[in-house]
């Protein structure tokens, strides 16, 4: 876990923890991350932001129920079916979710993760806690081909505006860094503000309303989560939608 994270499971009296220094960017290149039933419904479907769902289930058994839009992917067939999904170099995010979001899940997104698909998701609690939040389903034959067609996105900044703003920040604009804290400590953006995006309702007030919002992170994703979040209260906000490593010394590069 993270030096943060480490610092509180201490606290609260375990005593084998393990620190993973090198924070989410160099996890996310060599392993798949997680998404919440919660966060996949707010911050991609209704939203409408592209992305690529697999249910890794048995076709058989998905048939009885699916996250609706859901691409056939079982598991046992995913080897000879990643070769069908749209090009890793798009970049789409791809989300994966079996019964109980447990090991079928994670073994798809780490073939997925090897295939060069680094924005692989398992949705923590599968199927079954989807369903159980009464989000989005529907039964029958799913979809047996996955596309995805990237977009600008609502709110997307240009890297290079980013980088205008980043290198001479107008009075009336914000830079929010919405990553953890342990990200931050290695390096932020000079001017930069944090509030990570968890904890963005809770700190509204940190927010100052009468500036444009720009939001960052490490992959954009964050970033987009609080884009939404701030918007929906009103804000004039905009977000980088690119991967972004910064130094500790808040020099930072931009990739798409």
């Amino acid at each position: 876990m993270s030096p943060n994270s480490a610092s509180k499971a201490e606290k609260l009296g375990y005593t084998n923890v393990k620190v993973y220094h090198e924070g989410m960017p160099e996890w996310s290149k060599k392993n798949y991350t997680v998404i919440s039933a919660h966060a996949l419904n707010g911050s991609y479907i209704k939203q409408n932001i592209p992305h690529v769902l697999l249910d890794v289930r048995p076709e058989s058994k998905a048939k009885k129920g699916f996250i609706t839009g859901a691409v056939t992917f079982p598991a046992a067939d995913a080897d000879k079916l990643i070769s069908k999904l749209p090009p890793a170099d798009k970049k789409p995010p791809v989300i994966v979710y079996d019964q109980e979001g447990g090991n079928d899940a994670m073994a798809v997104a780490q073939k997925l993760n090897a295939a060069g698909y680094k924005k692989a998701t398992v949705v923590t609690g599968g199927y079954d806690l989807w369903d159980n939040s009464n989000y989005p389903t529907s039964r029958g034959s799913l979809a047996t081909e996955a596309g995805y067609v990237p977009m600008p996105r609502p709110g997307e900044l240009s890297i290079e505006d980013f980088k205008k703003i980043a290198a001479n920040t107008p009075a009336d604009t914000l830079i929010l860094d919405v990553r953890n804290q342990d990200e931050a400590n290695a390096g932020m953006i000079k001017g930069a503000k944090l509030v990570p995006d968890e904890d963005i309702l809770s700190r509204l007030a940190d927010i100052p309303k009468d500036k444009l919002i720009i939001t960052y992170c490490s992959t954009g994703v964050r970033g987009e989560m609080a884009y939404h979040k701030l918007k929906e209260k009103g804000y004039n906000v905009k977000f980088l939608n690119a991967n972004l490593a910064i130094d500790k010394d808040g020099k930072f590069e931009i990739t798409k």
